[in-house]
């Protein structure tokens, strides 16, 4: 059984107890594929990331969740977007439902080696083909077509 559950536009969602600032990397190889992990608490492929911890700025949040849960040293490149939808919760074990707060920014791989974690089950880069038949959650599906669409400016909600 999974330790997390999300909810997206759901009716029979918890109400949110908790919001905790978080981001994510995108990271796209030479061949357009993009660096996913499998979540070991929901079975979902996602971006790399977690949330901030006192004393860190978001971006240094992103490299070092990134470097914990795939093996691989990034830098940043730029911003893909804010998502931050009341209409997205997650529900975890522990009885906290947390609203979502995401800054998802665009990197680049400079170094490591891939490798999974303790969050992780599998980490891998892959096509958006790939991706399409893959258990992925509809926000992440969100910041994929964000991605796809390669727009000019980040996406803010």
């Amino acid at each position: 059984m999974a330790s997390r559950r999300d909810y997206y536009r759901d009716p029979e969602a918890p109400e949110a107890n908790s919001l905790v600032p978080g981001g994510s990397a995108l990271i796209v190889d030479d061949n357009g594929a993009i660096l996913m992990q499998r979540r070991s608490d929901s079975g979902n492929w996602s971006f790399p990331g977690g949330t901030m911890e006192i004393g860190e700025t978001l971006e240094q949040c992103v490299i070092r969740e990134t470097k914990e849960e795939t093996g691989l040293d990034i830098e940043i490149t730029g911003l893909l977007g804010i998502y931050t939808d009341p209409d997205h919760v997650m529900a975890y074990a522990d009885g906290e439902v947390r609203q979502e707060f995401n800054i998802t920014f665009y990197g680049r791989a400079t170094g490591g080696a891939i490798r999974v974690s303790a969050e992780s089950t599998e980490v891998a880069f892959l096509t958006p083909a790939q991706l399409q038949t893959l258990p992925v959650h509809e926000t992440v599906r969100l910041r994929l077509r964000h991605h796809a669409d390669q727009r000019s400016e980040p996406h803010l909600g």
